[in-house]
């Protein structure tokens, strides 16, 4: 390695944890970000934070230091915990979760099997949708994605890290040690990709190939309380297996996510319409409009990519996170942090690398 400043580019949750861990190891580190701090996927989440990951521990894993971490820093991150519900409605589901059981308790999740009645107790609202049982983790609360970005921001700059707003990448070039911007040039003793759904032309400069799709965009929706005028109970964070419906309490109704939209978005809203009110009856009829829209770097099976290339400039990316990057963002950033400084990480780092067998 040589001598001089790191520069990570992207200012979402992702970069700014990243620019904090290596300031904070006492490495020279400066953030570049086109547009204003947590401006791109950070700004449009459902501040959900959770720990069970069906079918990838490793991802798990990284989410279960990252609460410890998130609890470290309460009262500047608030922590509302809610617990979070996964209804199955198909013996294939119950199957692979127990299948998973054992990597996911090896990585320090509290997740359980309960049965029909006990997953109604925890959530009233759910209807008539043949549920057969149901994955319950406590560890899963409702944060503030703003306050985080915040916090990390004060804590990269508490620890020397220099956060460039307004300042686009234009190139890179690893062998000559520069990085490209709309304000000029400077020399990097290292190069972190942390730029979201932009994140894969940056890498391909450096010779690597990012194995992301266009990027996409990913819309929440928010449902009025229900129109019987009925307070809606508190309830878990609640994820349909089989749709994908994933809805948690906000104010007097629902935050709604279903996959990715089409490209026909009412088409998609009918969906979610339809979806919600067989699995919440009491919501049928409640109005839906859009609550938050954003660009998501979606990997093809939903883990990040986060790894490196060695060299007189190292390289090194994090990205891919597919909506989930609130979740192991602190975990992340120390993972890149010990990437560099050739440190041994406290979890796999070559599950997430490009190139790795990723099942």
């Amino acid at each position: 390695m040589t001598g001089g400043r790191v520069a990570v580019v992207g200012g979402g949750v992702i970069g700014l944890s990243v620019a904090r861990h290596l300031a904070e190891a006492g490495v020279d580190t400066v953030l570049l970000e086109r547009h204003g701090l947590g401006s791109g996927a950070s700004r449009a989440t459902a501040d959900v934070l959770r720990a069970y990951f069906a079918g990838n521990p490793a991802s798990s894993a990284m989410a279960v230091r990252s609460l410890a971490a998130y609890r470290e820093a309460a009262p500047a991150v608030p922590l509302r915990r809610t617990g979070y519900l996964v209804l199955f409605t198909d013996a294939e589901q119950i199957a692979a979760f127990e299948a998973d059981l054992p990597a996911q308790r090896a990585a320090g999740v509290d997740v359980r099997l309960v049965g029909a009645d006990e997953a109604r107790r925890l959530n009233p609202l759910v209807g008539d949708i043949g549920l057969l049982a149901a994955a319950w983790s406590p560890q899963a609360y409702v944060s503030d994605t703003a306050a985080i970005v915040g916090a990390f921001a004060a804590a990269a700059r508490r620890a020397g890290a220099e956060l460039r707003t307004g300042c686009p990448v234009t190139g890179i070039d690893v062998a000559a040690g520069r990085v490209d911007t709309a304000d000029g040039s400077l020399a990097a003793a290292g190069i972190v990709c942390a730029a979201g759904a932009w994140s894969a032309p940056l890498a391909r400069a450096a010779g690597v190939e990012l194995p992301l799709p266009e990027p996409v965009e990913q819309e929440l929706l928010a449902a009025g309380p229900p129109p019987s005028g009925e307070p809606l109970p508190d309830i878990p964070i609640t994820l349909d297996a089989g749709s994908g419906l994933l809805v948690r309490r906000r104010g007097g109704g629902l935050l709604i996510g279903m996959g990715y939209a089409d490209a026909d978005r009412e088409r998609w809203r009918a969906r979610v319409r339809d979806r919600l009110a067989v699995t919440y009856p009491a919501l049928a009829g409640a109005e839906l409009r859009t609550a938050f829209t954003g660009v998501r770097d979606a990997s093809p099976d939903r883990t990040a990519f986060i790894g490196g290339v060695p060299g007189a400039t190292p390289f090194l990316y994090a990205a891919g996170f597919s909506g989930h990057g609130l979740c192991v963002a602190p975990a992340a950033g120390r993972l890149v942090r010990d990437l560099y400084l050739e440190r041994e990480p406290d979890v796999d780092a070559g599950r997430f690398a490009v190139g790795a067998q990723r099942s």
